[in-house]
């Protein structure tokens, strides 16, 4: 089986090695109606060359300002002011033209959405040559072959010829491959990465955290990666920077941040976020309150009224950043108790919405939804004006599984697996392509007109269809777009109400009852979407899709744009909801560490196909499909000494596409243990589909793999 080591890097001594940037007091504030927004105040620090500095913190914090303070990509209404020393030339103050003979030389930037950093009317060899000739003096042939061994070092198969192709024409992972390669086509000495892998698989991230690395190896550079992730943060950084309402709270190397936070807002986000190993699920602490609005802000430290061991002091005067003995630099009266570990700096808070994790399912409820041998394809078209079809997409294949009351199951695999295919077709409340969907002992899509439910009570379609919609509701991906911007809270969760028929006191009630449940206070009924916060928009959703009462709740992607205090809070939310109104959960998601910690079964797709399935635990702890093996082993875990020395799976390339699936095992061209195999298994693996088959003694736990 292919394996890779991540090795303890080797530091880099400060008194060896003249930094390669150097930001100075950096302060970058914008125009607001209600006054100037301190995006960033005061940020310092020095980036060596061949080391990684890690930003973090919550959304608004002022990461990204400050990385496009760096670039010089800020819009014209902001004020900027300090000093961006690259190479002793301060680029603060220099006008465009002269920003544009540096960017892209001397210092790159990986963006955060790859398909919006790419010209869409150019191939991405022609998009390399160019950046290529813009700095060097290169014919249009050298800039071309160059353009093919950049393609080539980022890992893009094939780079000769899909150097033609263009960037709608390549995955999510291959168009940040081809960003990373622009990044560094000039060999800068400065590399700024903006959350680089967050709209990412796990094994894809992996691949792109494995390339900037090779990236920074091969061009020497200094690399500032600003991420949310801490599990990314402790595999890929040397040194780690953590941001709070504008300015550094605390500074210092990845190891001492991780062993021993020293800064109480540090501990807090390393206290909100689910780890993957163990199997205990301890209780995420997510952060109360909300970050300081930037304009305007008081006195004291912003951090003094979400602290757990503030001090009246701390209300008075903002501390600055100040070495801390053995650990680097804090911003906190409290560093030195805390350092010596005389202070525990979560307070020993306990969650706020509930135990660790979401509860373990009895297993003897209900079915709430079955589904048996379910099919979906679509078919692909070509042609401009005239469509015709040129084959078959085969999006989901015979999957099968089911859902009792008071469990959550787990749909997980890469995008274009097939997850969030499955869910839409159970949403669809529509008689499948294939196979069969029962919800709450009733068939989705049964026969017109007369009719008995499974249970033998008799039915008609549209009271049919109706039941079935209060029974089965969503919690979308993207708060913000799920919710009309036009309504008030009131509203919003006052419209279904009315929908099934509730009178006006009953809504009143109803609407009331809803806010306590999800944790919010009644103050919030009158505010529009736009004027919640992350975490209050997606409780907001959830109140909304508990107003009908339902069995059976659809989670698609329900934390990944939340932040991890945030998420901690949701997570804790859904699993008290889980226990006392008894509710299923059927979740798809891409963060298996929040797999784990919610659900109570999980179910591996790949083209379509359920590979495997079994309790958590068992699937975590002793994974039998390789696939679910690579999955696992790219989770990245927050501890920076087991992450850089673990070993991880490596799968070659990306998920083909679902259009000619092979006769027999659909993960056959990317699996590690095939290519271990004797002749007999190949043979089988080529030509036969593997059915799943149980573990001895498991028989909730099941894989369909002939070499396993």
């Amino acid at each position: 089986m292919t394996t890779l080591t991540t090795p303890l890097r080797d530091g880099i001594s400060p008194a060896d090695t003249a930094p390669v940037l150097s930001v100075r007091d950096l302060r970058i504030s914008f125009p607001s109606e209600a006054g100037p927004v301190e995006a960033v105040r005061g940020v310092s620090f020095d980036l060596l060359p061949g080391r990684t500095l890690g930003i973090v913190g919550e959304s608004g914090s002022g990461k990204s300002a400050t990385a496009m303070g760096i670039m010089g990509l800020l819009p014209p209404t902001a004020e900027l002011s300090g000093q961006v020393l690259l190479g002793g030339q301060n680029l603060i103050g220099l006008d465009d033209r002269a920003l544009s003979r540096i960017r892209g030389k001397s210092i790159g930037m990986v963006f955060q959405d790859p398909l919006s950093a790419l010209t869409p009317i150019f191939s991405v060899g022609r998009l390399l040559s160019d950046a290529l000739r813009v700095h060097q003096d290169l014919s249009k042939k050298a800039a071309w072959e160059q353009a093919v061994e950049l393609l080539d070092l980022v890992g893009i198969p094939d780079p000769r010829n899909r150097a033609s192709a263009f960037p709608h024409e390549f995955s999510g992972g291959m168009r940040q491959r081809v960003v990373i390669a622009l990044a560094i086509a000039n060999r800068p000495r400065v590399l700024v990465a903006d959350e680089p892998t967050t709209a990412l698989d796990v094994t894809v991230q992996a691949q792109i955290l494995d390339v900037l690395r090779l990236a920074q190896r091969e061009t020497g550079a200094g690399l500032v990666l600003i991420t949310h992730d801490l599990g990314v943060v402790a595999g890929h950084a040397d040194d780690v920077a953590v941001m709070y309402a504008g300015r550094l709270v605390e500074k210092t190397d990845v190891h001492a941040l991780f062993r021993r936070p020293t800064m109480p807002y540090t501990a807090r986000l390393l206290a909100a976020v689910p780890t993957v190993d163990g199997g205990v699920r301890r209780p995420l602490v997510p952060i109360g309150g909300e970050p300081p609005a930037l304009s305007g802000l008081p006195d004291g430290c912003p951090f003094a009224s979400r602290c757990a061991v503030a001090l009246d002091a701390c209300g008075a005067e903002e501390p600055e950043l100040r070495e801390v003995t053995g650990h680097g630099d804090v911003a906190c009266l409290r560093a030195a108790e805390i350092a010596d570990g005389t202070l525990d700096p979560t307070g020993g808070i306990a969650p706020v919405d509930g135990a660790a994790g979401t509860g373990r399912a009895a297993g003897g409820g209900d079915v709430v939804l079955r589904v048996e041998d379910l099919v979906k394809t679509f078919p692909v078209t070509k042609g401009a004006f005239v469509k015709r079809r040129v084959g078959t997409l085969h999006a989901v294949n015979e999957v099968s599984f089911e859902l009792r009351t008071g469990e959550t199951l787990g749909l997980v695999g890469e995008s274009g697996s097939g997850k969030t295919t499955t869910l839409m077709e159970i949403l669809r409340l529509r008689k499948p392509e294939g196979g069969r969907i029962e919800i709450a002992g009733r068939e989705v899509g049964a026969s017109t007109g007369s009719s008995a439910a499974t249970d033998g009570s008799p039915t008609d379609s549209g009271g049919r269809g109706r039941t079935l919609r209060h029974d089965v509701q969503i919690v979308m991906q993207d708060p913000l777009g799920a919710l009309d911007p036009r309504l008030p809270v009131y509203q919003l969760l006052a419209e279904p109400l009315r929908a099934v028929g509730r009178d006006r006191d009953a809504i009143r009630s109803r609407v009331h009852e809803l806010l306590t449940l999800v944790g919010l206070d009644a103050s919030v009924s009158d505010r529009f979407p736009a004027a919640l916060s992350g975490g209050q928009r997606q409780r907001i959703g959830i109140a909304r899709a508990l107003a009908t009462d339902p069995k059976l709740l659809a989670l698609d992607e329900p934390l990944s744009a939340l932040d991890v205090s945030v998420q901690a809070g949701v997570i804790n939310l859904l699993g008290r909801l889980k226990r006392e109104l008894g509710l299923a959960y059927l979740m798809v998601a891409h963060d298996l560490a929040v797999v784990r910690y919610i659900c109570d079964r999980i179910a591996v797709m790949y083209l379509g196909h359920i590979v495997e399935t079994g309790d958590t635990e068992t699937l975590f702890s002793d994974p039998k499909h390789p696939y679910t093996r690579a999955l696992l082993s790219a989770i990245p875990i927050p501890d920076p000494e087991r992450e850089r020395t673990r070993e991880r799976i490596v799968l070659k390339g990306e998920q083909p596409g679902a259009t000619n699936l092979p006769s027999g095992c659909v993960f056959i061209d990317r699996c590690p243990l095939y290519r271990l195999a004797d002749a007999d298994v190949r043979e089988r693996c080529r030509t036969e589909r593997p059915a799943p088959r149980s573990v001895p003694g498991q028989q909730a736990h099941a894989y369909a793999c002939h070499a396993a």
